[in-house]
């Protein structure tokens, strides 16, 4: 398809942020565009292998579809995308399917592969076109839209399924295939760093090959997740000094940088480091993306949360955390409610049903709404991971809650972290259990934190926050918080090692076992056997 010129790119950019804005004005709670989701989705699949398998019809009701499907994890779904591999059509959704995005998550270890639709790249595309339009209706103006946007990306170079004998099947990452499969506008005219650079999986070559093609372009837009966001920034501004004096932050390199696009992990421990990375006057724009589907996006104020993108081509449910169980999920279809049953202030297992034929699947997400005339939610945590080991339920986002506001008063950065559980016995004259606080700070003032310091202020702002865990500690039910700063490099060599090293990937932050936990403290015994002494240092 030969791509329209830039002044015509322009002007319906313009066009439609103008519509999008008056859009976003008018209060909506996106019930009517939920039940004409859910008709299309469920019409579709009623023609497919797994549609019949679930009594899935033509014109299903809702509360007929509520008690008769029941939700389901990756694993129930594994037989059927198997089928989908070898080339088989009509599983799942209707035809063939030729892509799938892997994924291993931060649950388990398995990798898991995702179909990934023709009408499922038509999600991702409207999905992320919106989050821009979002981001315009935001700031008022189209500025960002007249540049390039450089997006920190899997690898487009996919690897070819043995499975499929006579249909040819592929597999990568999700960002890596919605590449590949971009509007001719977008990508003559916005996308970097250009087709043979996205092939590239050399993290540290492809992050020099970015510096190389675009210090002198216009990039407006910069998206990624934020600590590869930073690392970018170190290697521009080293290739900046090769050319040049060298430059305070990327707006002096970018004059017309004016968004950072973020998701996959909270930006709140990264955002002071970012701004001055970054440079002044650059706007965070909040995305909720997942393998499975393009979820929320920023339309407002951040501390109003991300707006559910109702209209994109998902359907979404919610199963409050107090009812879900895990090993129950058969049992629990009908205490699953579709968004106009979610209530403000409750924690809710997020449900998909998408065009890739994922149907009441369980993505592991929680998230909480803010509002529901307009539904605006935030994400708090995984079903799986938060430490639960002695009935104290704390969650992630409680967990980077804590530690950064210890880290604020203190004037220290989070570089990554983890948390474990650790068990009565396992720690001399511990009779009772607690959790181990895995750290690694980078220090710009002349305060050296040190772990004395740092338990008892986390210990008191986990109290403050979580209920719980409050009655545990007033209990005396959990020992104070055990804190471990490590060296610098144990989180990258645990990533590498994990093959969790590249620019969609991300570190578990709890765990109710001591998987990871474990193996952060053999790395740090390497660490420490093989180089000098840890001291943390200023600056």
């Amino acid at each position: 398809m030969i791509a329209p010129p830039r002044g015509w790119v322009n002007l319906v950019a313009d066009l439609l942020s103008a519509r999008t804005a008056r859009r976003l004005r008018r209060p909506d709670p996106g019930h009517g565009a939920q039940r004409r989701a859910f008709g299309s989705l469920i019409n579709r699949m009623a023609a497919t292998a797994f549609g019949r398998a679930a009594g899935i019809e033509a014109g299903l009701r809702y509360e007929t579809f509520r008690t008769r499907v029941a939700p389901r994890t990756y694993e129930a779904f594994a037989p059927y995308i198997e089928r989908m591999k070898h080339g088989e059509s009509d599983v799942l959704w209707p035809g063939r399917c030729a892509f799938f995005a892997v994924s291993s998550g931060t649950t388990t270890g398995r990798t898991k592969y995702l179909p990934v639709t023709g009408d499922m790249l038509a999600h991702l595309r409207k999905a992320g076109l919106d989050s821009l339009l979002y981001y315009t209706a935001r700031v008022g103006h189209t500025g960002v839209l007249r540049g390039r946007h450089l997006f920190l990306g899997g690898s487009t170079a996919l690897s070819r399924l043995e499975e499929a004998k006579s249909n040819p099947v592929y597999a990568g990452d999700l960002s890596g295939i919605a590449a590949l499969n971009l509007p001719a506008w977008a990508e003559k005219h916005l996308y970097e760093p250009g087709s043979t650079i996205a092939q590239m999986d050399d993290w540290p070559a492809k992050l020099a090959a970015i510096a190389e093609r675009t210090l002198h372009r216009d990039i407006t837009l910069l998206a990624g997740i934020p600590s590869w966001v930073l690392i970018l920034a170190e290697v521009l501004r080293a290739h900046a000094a090769h050319e040049r004096t060298a430059v305070p932050h990327l707006k002096a390199l970018w004059p017309n940088l004016e968004c950072l696009m973020h998701g996959g992990v909270p930006i709140a421990p990264f955002a002071d480091e970012l701004r001055a990375a970054l440079g002044p006057g650059i706007n965070f724009h909040e995305v909720y993306p997942a393998s499975e589907g393009f979820i929320a996006a920023q339309d407002a104020d951040a501390p109003r949360g991300l707006r559910l993108m109702t209209a994109a081509g998902l359907y979404f449910e919610f199963l409050p955390m107090t009812a879900f169980d895990q090993d129950n999920l058969a049992n629990l279809g009908a205490r699953v409610v579709p968004l106009e049953g979610v209530h403000t202030g409750v924690d809710y297992a997020l449900l998909l049903t998408t065009p890739a034929g994922l149907c009441r699947y369980v993505l592991g997400d929680v998230v909480r709404f803010l509002s529901t005339d307009v539904p605006r939610l935030i994400y708090v945590g995984r079903t799986s991971l938060q430490l639960s080991a002695f009935g104290e339920h704390v969650i992630e986002k409680e967990l980077t809650d804590a530690l950064l506001a210890v880290c604020q008063r203190h004037g220290w950065v989070i570089t990554n972290f983890h948390v474990a559980p650790v068990f009565a016995g396992t720690l001399t004259g511990q009779k009772r259990g607690g959790h181990e606080w895995w750290i690694e700070l980078r220090v710009p003032t002349m305060e050296t934190p040190t772990a004395n310091v740092i338990s008892p202020e986390l210990d008191a702002e986990l109290r403050r926050r979580n209920d719980d865990y409050e009655a545990k500690r007033k209990g005396l039910g959990l020992e104070p918080p055990v804190v471990r700063l490590v060296m610098p490099g144990v989180f990258e060599q645990w990533m590498k090692k994990d093959g969790r090293w590249g620019g969609q990937n991300k570190m578990p932050r709890c765990r109710s076992d001591r998987l990871v936990a474990d193996q952060l403290a053999e790395l740090s015994r390497f660490y420490i056997e093989t180089r000098p002494p840890f001291i943390v240092r200023p600056g």
